[in-house]
This record gives C-alpha cells, structure tokens and sequence, in this order.
C-alpha cells in the first residue's frame, strides 16, 4: 500500500507542475461533487459546442502550421522590410493580426522562434526580449477581436448568443487602440535606439520568401477544414458534422496534427463546467457570488484573470452573471497584467529563456512593465465605454 502511494505522489506532483490550472479545477470539481452528488442533471453541464469547436479549431491550426503556412508569411512579411525598426513592427504586427484568426496561443508558438532566429540574422539579437514582450502583448490583444482569438471568447461567444457583428463591434474599439498603442511603442523604441540599422544586411537574402517550404498538399485540405470551422463558428454547419470531418481528415492528411492539440485545456473546459453547474445548484452559495460579481463584472474578472488567467476566469463567472459584454471585455484585457494572465504569454517566456537563459529577470520585468502600462490605458477605455 505504501508502495503504490510513494508512486502515486510523484507523478501527482508532475501533474501539478505540468498543469497547475487543470489540478486545481480538478481538486474544485471533486469537491463539488461532494456536496452535489452525480445525477441526472450533470449531463447539462458541459457545453459540448465549445469543446467541439476548440477541438476542430486547434487541430486545423496545427496543422496549418505544420504545413509552414505562417513561417511562410512572415517571410514573406520581413522581406520586404529594409530597417531594424521596420523587422521589429513587422514580427510585432504578425501576431496581432494572426491571433485574430489562428488564437493567440498558436500565433506565439508559430512566429516567437521565428522571430529569435531573425533578429540574430539581422544583428539585432540585443532587441529580442522588448520584441517578443511586444509580440506576446499583440497576440493577445489581437486574438480579443474576434469569437475564434481565443479559447474565452469562444466560449462566452456561444454561451452570449451574440451575433459576430455585435461581438466584433463591441471589441473594435480597443482593438483598435490597441493596434495605436503596439506602434507607437515600437517607433519610439526605434527612436530611442536611432532607428535600429542593420548590421548583417546580407541577412535579408535568407528572409525571402520561400514557397517551397510550404507543403501545398496539405494548404488546400486545411485551409477547407478551417473555412468548415468558421461556417460552424456562425452556426451554419453543425459542430457535431464538424468534429468527426475533422479528426477524419487529419487522419488522412497529417495525424501529427492530433498529438499537438491541447488536450488538457479541453479537459480543464469539462472540470470547470462539472464545478460552475455544481456551485449553481448550491442555492446560498450560488446568489453569494452572484451578488458578489454582479455590476461588477469588468473589474472581477480583470482581477480574477491576474491569479488564475483569463480562461478559467471566464468559466468560473460566467456561471453568475449574464452582463456578456462586460465579462467578454474585462477577461480579454485581462489577459494582460501578469504573466499566468494569459497562458498563451507563457509560451513566449518559455521560448526566450530556452534561447536566452540570462533574459528571464530582465523579460519578466519588461514584460510586467508593459503589461500594466497597455492594461491600465485600456482599462480607462473600457470605463469610458461603459
């Protein structure tokens, strides 16, 4: 018996470290269960529609992404680039507009190496934690402009019942700024560093565009599927004709695409949904945070997202208000702030001390600098709108 335990803690423990957020839902949802024993009524928890489209989302851009399609663009992007300065808006700007359509996440994990490798071609590896930091902050305030950027929205876009009209018009606005606020950061940052000249110019041969690299048999089947998944996102096609299509063909076309979805982040999805329906049927608890939330739906979840990220956060107050609007925007710009805010900013941090082990005190200063400075002016925007 104490054999089996002393085995169990150890990957107990691995599990934690792997997933810290996934662990404690779990722990949240065991609980609950507890005090709510499994019945019938669990089986209305889960938002089936959700995880069917983050599923079919994530397969379709791993794919696309094995199949070169973004390392493609942004060769093609920094090509045509000619000053120090013009590299850094060009790799930052990437992943703003990227993430508005392939989620954050994938945006950094396609274009952070890319960007490390280019910046050490140009002579510029002396910028590369103030362009990733800004790369990271453009990824998530880029993926907050549409239903499909990010895991939060897609979900809040389906629990709201929000046409994408009215979604994309109420996140414009600090879309918009947003975008103001990367470029001005960038162009002072070249100012102040006398415009960047590059120092390797011969590096700009290596960065043209390179088709060959892209797998064309595979473009066409994947850009197909990912056009699939958006006529599911407006609710043309069924998601329940959509998920089987998909893991069909990525069977057929790339199955490595399957290894690369997140799976646990589906899984951290069902346990919160088995804790919120749980805590819903718990009468007194249930109107506590109810009470506690309501008409203060910016500011909780801002806050909330700062200790357990913006996805979680979304799950867990959705399930205690019903002020969409303020919930969609205070999760989004709550991605910003600290680093676990977001968990897409994760990956670029893992990536630049993996390169750069010396960086990690000197990213995550900049990184919480800039994060609070864009957080702050985009809070004030959302009190003026609200």
């Amino acid at each position: 018996m104490s054999q089996s335990v002393t085995a169990i803690v150890p990957r107990a423990r691995q599990i934690v470290r792997r997933d810290p957020v996934l662990a404690i839902a779990a722990v949240l949802a065991v609980a609950s269960c507890a005090l709510v024993p499994p019945d019938a009524g669990y089986a209305g928890y889960v938002d089936f529609r959700t995880l069917g489209l983050l599923f079919s989302l994530m397969t379709v851009m791993a794919g696309l992404t094995r199949a070169g399609v973004f390392t493609a663009a942004g060769r093609a992007l920094l090509a045509r680039t000619h000053s120090g300065t013009g590299a850094i808006m060009a790799l930052v700007l990437l992943p703003f507009v990227a993430s508005m359509l392939v989620t954050n996440d994938v945006s950094l994990i396609a274009f952070v190496p890319f960007a490390l490798l280019v910046l050490r071609m140009l002579g510029l590896g002396g910028t590369s934690v103030f362009t990733v930091v800004m790369m990271t902050i453009a990824a998530n305030l880029g993926s907050m402009l549409t239903p499909i950027g990010n895991p939060q929205n897609l979900y809040l876009f389906s629990a709201s019942g929000m046409g994408v009209g009215e979604f994309l018009l109420l996140m414009l606005p600090y879309a918009a700024v947003s975008g103001g606020l990367l470029v001005a950061s960038v162009l002072l940052y070249g100012a102040r560093h006398r415009g960047l000249p590059l120092s390797d110019a011969a590096g700009e041969k290596d960065l043209a565009p390179q088709e060959a690299r892209i797998r064309r048999r595979a473009l066409a089947p994947w850009a197909a599927l990912f056009a699939l998944s958006l006529l599911a996102v407006v609710r043309v096609v069924p998601v329940a004709l959509l998920v089987p299509v998909v893991a069909i063909a990525a069977l057929i076309i790339d199955r490595g695409a399957l290894a690369e979805v997140d799976f646990g982040l589906l899984l951290t999805f069902v346990v919160f949904f088995v804790f919120v329906g749980n805590v819903g049927r718990m009468g007194a608890v249930n109107d506590l945070l109810a009470s506690l939330v309501g008409g203060n739906e910016l500011a909780v979840s801002v806050a909330a997202s700062q200790v357990v990220s913006n996805v979680p956060a979304a799950l867990l107050l959705s399930g205690f208000t019903s002020a969409w609007p303020a919930l969609i925007v205070g999760t989004n710009l709550g991605g910003l702030g600290t680093l676990i805010a977001s968990m897409a900013s994760l990956i670029s941090y893992k990536q630049v001390v993996e390169s750069e082990p010396d960086a990690a005190g000197r990213y995550l200063v900049r990184f919480t600098i800039a994060n609070v400075a864009f957080l702050a002016a985009l809070a004030l925007l959302a009190l003026l709108l609200f």
